[in-house]
């Protein structure tokens, strides 16, 4: 089944539109490098924050850091739809495309929990010393997805 959906991805408008327009795909790889740089960054410094200063004042750099980080995810799901339409059939199997999606699963998955764990602290500036481990979880998954995701190419 997982198969028939990368194969009706590849064969769709989209994978089409994709192979056939340099302009198309080279704006679809732009997007998903300046998505991944906020979504990434965001996060990061974000989670730098509270692995350097336990947390203090990180409700201020949310404020910034965590909306660039959404728009980073707003732009990164469509490009990355876009290139994978073009080779899903390839790309969609690849062991480095697997680790990729395993890891933003376990990257949104610290998210939940750290925002459902800590929610109220992060209100009041004081996050407990365990909030780091979530940050240093968080910093190692994003990482290992940007690294996954430029392995593709090479497997």
């Amino acid at each position: 089944m997982y198969l028939d959906m990368l194969a009706a991805l590849e064969s769709s408008w989209l994978g089409h539109a994709g192979r056939h327009s340099a302009w198309l795909y080279t704006l679809a790889n732009l997007f998903h490098v300046l998505g991944a740089a906020f979504l990434v960054g965001g996060i990061a410094v974000f989670d730098l924050k509270v692995l350097a200063e336990h947390g203090k004042n990180a409700r201020q750099v949310g404020r910034y850091a965590i909306p660039l980080a959404a728009a980073g995810l707003a732009i990164q799901i469509p490009s990355g739809i876009l290139l994978l339409a073009v080779e899903a059939r390839a790309l969609g199997v690849n062991p480095a495309f697997y680790t990729k999606l395993v890891f933003i699963a376990v990257g949104f998955a610290n998210v939940i929990l750290f925002h459902t764990r800590f929610n109220a602290t992060l209100r009041a500036d004081a996050l407990p010393p365990e909030a780091r481990v979530y940050a240093l979880v968080s910093l190692i998954a994003w990482i290992v997805v940007l690294l996954a995701g430029r392995m593709i190419a090479y497997l």
